[in-house]
């Protein structure tokens, strides 16, 4: 028995009285409501979002009718919900525009089929936009309105330019106009503090429309040096060839 204890320790009756019990602390019931005690610093840790704030934003969900609001609108101003719509009528304007450009240059007695591709790949980019913008609305929350597409009024024939300048001039001048009025839709969203719709402006479509405005510009220019004629035959053929590799890619 003698040699069982020296190996093993003590008898259990012994070890039973050495058990250190420890003591309680009567913490603040507030703390032990709503606070958490970090276990390796012991530090006692506050909630970042009280459940005051919470039941505020359950009333205000309560409250919404469904076939009215949507759930999902948080802090979206009424004024960035417009300038979203306006946006969205500017680039169906501007794919309608494209798309006479394409019925245009695809007519037997014009036969342009590298600007009749670029124009229409053109049009089906805008309309990409358009529903890009309305998906965003709905994101937010957001009602999607839209408004009238104007009817497109070209007469390229009779431009002393040639129809191929004048029809490029133009699509410089709409994305040009386009860019401005994206720089208008970002600065809406800046002045109400929308964070999201700025970073998806900035995103989705500013950067992409520099890339646009900066293309458009140099078919310009190649269009205003080669002249009517076979040269305007030679630039719809390498124009063919991007838009084709374009689609490619």
């Amino acid at each position: 028995m003698a040699l069982c204890a020296r190996v093993f320790g003590a008898p259990a009756k012994l070890a039973k009285q050495q058990v250190i019990t420890p003591r309680r602390t009567s913490a603040p019931r507030a703390v032990a409501r709503h606070a958490t005690v970090d276990k390796i610093t012991g530090i006692v840790v506050q909630p970042a979002v009280q459940f005051s704030e919470v039941q505020s934003e359950l009333a205000t969900v309560d409250k919404t009718n469904q076939n009215i609001q949507s759930l999902a609108r948080v802090d979206f101003h009424p004024a960035c919900e417009a300038a979203i719509n306006e946006q969205v009528n500017i680039e169906y304007n501007v794919s309608y525009l494209y798309h006479a450009l394409w019925a245009y240059f695809d007519r037997d007695n014009v036969a342009l089929p590298g600007l009749a591709a670029f124009f229409k790949a053109g049009s089906e980019e805008e309309r990409e936009h358009a529903e890009l913008l309305m998906e965003y609305q709905n994101r937010r929350g957001g009602r999607v309105v839209l408004g009238a597409i104007s009817m497109p009024d070209l007469d390229l024939s009779a431009s002393e330019k040639g129809d191929a300048l004048y029809a490029m001039e133009l699509a410089l001048s709409l994305e040009k106009l386009n860019f401005q009025k994206l720089r208008q839709l970002h600065s809406v969203a800046d002045e109400h503090g929308d964070a999201s719709m700025a970073d998806f402006v900035e995103g989705e479509l500013l950067n992409e429309q520099v890339e646009a405005v900066k293309k458009v510009s140099e078919y310009v220019s190649q269009l205003r040096r080669v002249g009517q004629g076979l040269g305007v035959y030679q630039f719809d053929k390498q124009l063919a060839a991007e838009v084709a590799a374009g689609a490619a890619a």
